[in-house]
């Protein structure tokens, strides 16, 4: 932890026994929730750097995280195949989310907390109800590893990129695509601004792509224009 006016050092949390590989804050601002290739989770006081919880349950490392905008809840992706949903209060397991075939990479929460979205090296994304655990259904175009996902604030939307060079806008109530780009390397992460019109992508040669997202009535008019 830092302090970012001085950049001083305030507290190191020490705990796992491998790679930290991915980190989110309650929006509260009190807890912090860290996952690892240790297989595990570790929920922890940010005021004292406590370690509160440590979550078991994946068979392998824990590449991604998010927690609900409630800060109840978390939701981790592993190389286990498995997305995992936990109460941060007990460090229970709530419950599994299984279905992709290959690793889970990436995962992104809507707004309201209600969905999620995975990315899998079986080159799909899969929507979920996380208060039940349903799958909704799976999106399928990308012919390489799904390497990130992002969701539009209001939730209608995601954007994925992939090793196969392509960046993928969905819509999330019918699982259509809407558009596609294009790069000249591997795609390996994304983010989306809150109105939903610029895209931001990062591929493997050192490229940042500025992305612009033009929504229209018809779908087969939505493009996604540098």
């Amino acid at each position: 932890m830092w302090e970012l006016n001085t950049g001083r050092e305030l507290r190191t949390l020490a705990g796992h026994t491998d790679s930290v590989l991915a980190v989110a804050v309650t929006p509260d601002g009190q807890v912090a929730v860290s996952a690892s290739s240790d297989n595990s989770l570790k929920v922890w006081e940010l005021r004292s750097g406590r370690e509160l919880h440590t979550l078991r349950g994946h068979g392998s490392s824990v590449y991604a995280m998010a927690l609900t905008p409630d800060g109840q809840l978390a939701v981790s992706a592993s190389d286990d195949k498995t997305l995992r949903v936990w109460e941060l209060s007990s460090g229970r397991e709530l419950r599994t989310l299984r279905g992709h075939t290959g690793s889970v990479y990436a995962m992104a929460l809507t707004a309201d907390g209600q969905l999620v979205v995975s990315a899998s090296l079986d080159q799909t994304l899969r929507v979920w109800e996380l208060g039940t655990g349903c799958e909704l259904r799976t999106l399928r175009g990308h012919s390489g590893y799904v390497t990130a996902v992002a969701v539009t604030a209001g939730g209608r939307l995601a954007i994925s990129v992939s090793e196969d060079k392509t960046l993928r806008a969905w819509e999330l109530g019918s699982g259509g695509e809407l558009a596609a780009f294009t790069a000249d390397a591997p795609l390996k992460c994304c983010a989306i601004s809150v109105d939903g019109k610029t895209i931001v992508a990062g591929d493997e040669s050192g490229v940042v792509h500025y992305l612009r997202l033009e929504l229209a009535q018809s779908k087969s008019n939505t493009s996604i224009n540098n």
